[in-house]
């Protein structure tokens, strides 16, 4: 359902999104397409974030791509952990819903 909100974001914005579901997809999108920013679900169980992005820093996939974790504001160790991990940012969901549109909008210049 989250999904769907990060969708219609990127959709006013123009921006293409791929959206993957475990840390091997994560790996593969990045080995044919580097990202140039990585949206992680840190409260998802089934996509393993914090694996995903430790497999990419250790394998130099994507090293210079900026990451953004999100969480449920109940779980704020997620976020100290994915910083630990190597992510770039990390936001309590309620933020980064209120920060998406800003995030997923073209550079201007």
């Amino acid at each position: 359902m989250f999904l769907s909100r990060v969708r219609e974001a990127a959709a006013a914005s123009g921006t293409v999104i791929h959206a993957v579901h475990t840390a091997d997809e994560l790996l593969e999108a990045c080995r044919s397409e580097v990202p140039s920013l990585l949206l992680l679900d840190l409260d998802s169980p089934r996509v393993g974030a914090l694996e995903a992005l430790r497999r990419l820093r250790a394998e130099a996939l994507a090293p210079d791509v900026a990451s953004l974790g999100f969480f449920s504001h109940v779980h704020p160790e997620r976020g100290r952990d994915a910083l630990a991990a190597g992510c770039g940012r990390v936001l309590p969901r309620s933020a980064f819903v209120k920060e998406l549109p800003g995030l997923l909008a073209p550079p201007r210049g």
